[in-house]
């Protein structure tokens, strides 16, 4: 076995601990746009938002999408290597999880961006459609968790 399958359980979880911050960070995030979507302009409950919301993506959330984009792909190289190729990543299960973890990151980008708005005393969406999106990245955690244990062997 070469280096990168001897440490599959390392990047593993590796992986696991990145993807656990970053899903608190994706379901957090939405909920302070709500409370922030309720605030007063101006006003303290703003401020305080303002900076939580900062402070969220940059020390919690960016860097461990980050890492779990790395731990992932050494996951992909590690996997490659015990399955005797690359080719296992053409199923459509792999494609599925691949899609939905794009999804998953296109999400966390659109909050980066969401975030920016409030910041310059934005309300961007309704209070309602924040409740909503709110939901979706347990919903996409909840697809992937299924079709990487159930369906990719």
């Amino acid at each position: 076995m070469n280096f990168m399958a001897e440490n599959y359980d390392i990047w593993r979880a590796g992986h696991i601990l990145s993807v656990i911050g970053w899903m608190a960070g994706l379901l957090y995030l939405p909920r302070l746009f709500i409370y922030h979507f309720k605030a007063k302009k101006g006003g303290e409950l703003e401020a305080a938002l303002v900076i939580q919301e900062q402070k969220l993506l940059r020390i919690i959330m960016n860097p461990a999408f980050v890492l779990t984009w790395v731990f992932g792909i050494l996951l992909i190289f590690s996997n490659a290597g015990r399955a005797g190729g690359w080719s296992i990543f053409l199923s459509w299960s792999w494609m599925i999880k691949f899609t939905l973890i794009t999804i998953m990151t296109g999400l966390h980008h659109y909050f980066a961006l969401v975030r920016k708005r409030f910041a310059a005393g934005e309300r961007p969406l309704s209070e309602k459609k924040w409740r909503f999106i709110n939901e979706a990245p347990a919903v996409l955690a909840i697809l992937i968790v299924i079709t990487a244990v159930v369906y990719i062997r």
